[in-house]
C-alpha cells in the first residue's frame, strides 16, 4: 500500500473483501496475568432439551476475547452450580480460579425468557453482583453481551464493550462480477445485518455518535457519493455528490456535522458539512492531498492524513480552521488515524521497510509504538472503551479482521468462513 497513490486509494479505490456468518476467533498472542475465571453452563428450565442460546459460552468467549481473562475450559469444571447455595468455594480455589459465574435461563412464555446470573469472588467467598433480565429469544445474545459487560466492569473497573457493533465491507466474486456489501454485526461477528449491496465499490463506513446511523462512500452511480443510512430502518439520504472526490466521512462528536474529503475546488481538501442545511466550510488549503479526517473526542480539532511534508503523515487542525500542526515524524508513512475515546492515543497505519502495521502514537509523550507484525495491516478502529483496536489484515491471501490490545500484549484474528473483509469500524456506546 503506497501513498500518495495510497491516499487516493483509501479515498477512492480501496477494495473491500467479503464475509459469511460463521466466525472463527484465534488467539494469536495471549496476555500474561489474565484473570482466571470459570463460567459454568447456565441451568435451563423450559421446553426442549436446551435453551435457545448458550449464554455461558457467549460470556466465556467475550471475556476471552478481551485478553483480560483466562476462562476455564468446560472439561475442567469441577461442578455445575446454578444457584448460590450450590457453590463450594474450596473446589474452585483448588483450580486457582479467582472468579465464578453461574446462571439460569427460564422460559416464561412463547419465545420469552428470564436470564439470571451471579458473579462470585472465590477467594473472598462472596457474591459480587447478580441480576435478572427479561428477554425475547432474539435478544438472548445481546443479554449475554450485556452480562459480559457487567462482569468486565466489576472486575476491571473499566466499561465493557461487548454489547456494541462493528461495521465492515466485504466483496465476493472476481473481476467485473464483484459484489460489495456493507454489513453491521455484533462485536463478536455474529448477527450480521446487510446495510447495502452493490456491484460498485463501497468504502469508508463511519458510525454516528449515537450508533444509529452509518455514513459511507458508494460508487453506485459510477462516481463517488456519500450517503448516511439508518441502521435499523434502512432509510438513507445522499449528503455529498460534488464533482470529483467525495470521500472519507467522519462524524463530529455531537452528530451535527461530518468532516469529509472533497476535490470540488480542484485539490483534495478537508471540509466540514453541517448536516441540517448541508452548508460547507473548507478546513484545509494546501497543494498537497489532505484526506482521512477524524475528530478529537472534544470536537475541537481534527487529525488527518497529508503528504504536504513530502510523505504521508498525520496532522492536526482546529475545527475552527487555521494552521495545521504535524503530529508524526517516525518513519516515512503514517496514515489512516483513529483517536482513542479519551483522546490520549492515535492509532494509525505505520509503514516501515515495505510492511504496513498498526501503531499507536501517545499524544502526551509523542512516542510511537508498533502493535502488530503483519505485512498489510490497515483501517484501525478503537473499541468504545479504548482497550482494543480492530483492524484489517491479510492471512493466507485473504482479508480478515484482527484485534490487538492497546498495549500490544494481546492479539486475536477473526476469520469468516470464506472471502475477504476490509475497513472495520467499531460502533460507539449507546446502541439502541
Amino acid at each position: 500500500m503506497k501513498l500518495i497513490n495510497g491516499i487516493l486509494l483509501l479515498v477512492l479505490l480501496a477494495v473491500a473483501r467479503p464475509g459469511m456468518t460463521a466466525l472463527t476467533i484465534e488467539i494469536t498472542k495471549g496476555m500474561e496475568g489474565a484473570i482466571p475465571i470459570a463460567v459454568v453452563p447456565f441451568g435451563w428450565s423450559g421446553k426442549g432439551a436446551a435453551a435457545p442460546e448458550n449464554i455461558a459460552a457467549i460470556i466465556s468467549s467475550d471475556l476471552s476475547r478481551s485478553g483480560r481473562f483466562e476462562t476455564l475450559p468446560d472439561r475442567d469444571l469441577v461442578s455445575h452450580p446454578t444457584d448460590a447455595s450450590q457453590v463450594q468455594y474450596h473446589n474452585w480455589r483448588m483450580l486457582n480460579v479467582d472468579n465464578l459465574v453461574i446462571g439460569q435461563i427460564r422460559e416464561t412464555g412463547p419465545q420469552q425468557y428470564s436470564v439470571e446470573f451471579q458473579l462470585f469472588d472465590v477467594f473472598r467467598t462472596k457474591r459480587l453482583i447478580g441480576y435478572s433480565f427479561p428477554a425475547r429469544q432474539s435478544e438472548l445474545r445481546r443479554v449475554a453481551h450485556h452480562i459480559s459487560d457487567l462482569i468486565y466492569e466489576q472486575l476491571t473497573g473499566e466499561k465493557g464493550a461487548f454489547n456494541t457493533q462493528i461495521a465492515y465491507i466485504t466483496t465476493t466474486g472476481n473481476g467485473t462480477k464483484k459484489t460489495y456489501t456493507l454489513l453491521v454485526a455484533d462485536s463478536d461477528g455474529f448477527n450480521p445485518q446487510t446495510i447495502l449491496t452493490s456491484s460498485q465499490p463501497l468504502m469508508s463506513p463511519a458510525w454516528s455518535s449515537d450508533g444509529n446511523e452509518v455514513a459511507y462512500v458508494t460508487f453506485e452511480q459510477k462516481t463517488a457519493e456519500i450517503y448516511i443510512q439508518h441502521v435499523a430502518t434502512g432509510s438513507r439520504r445522499k449528503v455529498a455528490s460534488f464533482p470529483g472526490i467525495n470521500g472519507a466521512p467522519a462524524w463530529s462528536p455531537d452528530g451535527t456535522r461530518i468532516a469529509l474529503t472533497l476535490s470540488r475546488d480542484g485539490n483534495p481538501e478537508i471540509y466540514l458539512m453541517t448536516l441540517a442545511n448541508k452548508s460547507l466550510k473548507r478546513l484545509t488549503n494546501s497543494p498537497a492531498i489532505d484526506t482521512e479526517p477524524v475528530w478529537t473526542p472534544d470536537g475541537r480539532s481534527l487529525v488527518f492524513t497529508s503528504d504536504r511534508g513530502g510523505s504521508p503523515q498525520l496532522y492536526e487542525v482546529s475545527a475552527g480552521g487555521g494552521q495545521a500542526k504535524r503530529l508524526t515524524f517516525d518513519g516515512s508513512y503514517n496514515a489512516g488515524a483513529d483517536i482513542s475515546p479519551d483522546g490520549r492515543k492515535i492509532a494509525m497505519v505505520h509503514g516501515e521497510k515495505g510492511a504496513y502495521r498498526i501503531a499507536v502514537h501517545d499524544r502526551e509523550t509523542g512516542l510511537l509504538r508498533v502493535l502488530t507484525d503483519g505485512k498489510l495491516d490497515e483501517s484501525p478502529s478503537f473499541s468504545p472503551n479504548g482497550s482494543m483496536i480492530i483492524y484489517a489484515t491479510d492471512a493466507g491471501n485473504r482479508g480478515v479482521l484482527a484485534a490487538v490490545s492497546v498495549d500490544g500484549r494481546f492479539r486475536q484474528r477473526l476469520s469468516l468462513q470464506a472471502g475477504n473483509v476490509r475497513e472495520p469500524v467499531w460502533s460507539p456506546f449507546g446502541r439502541q
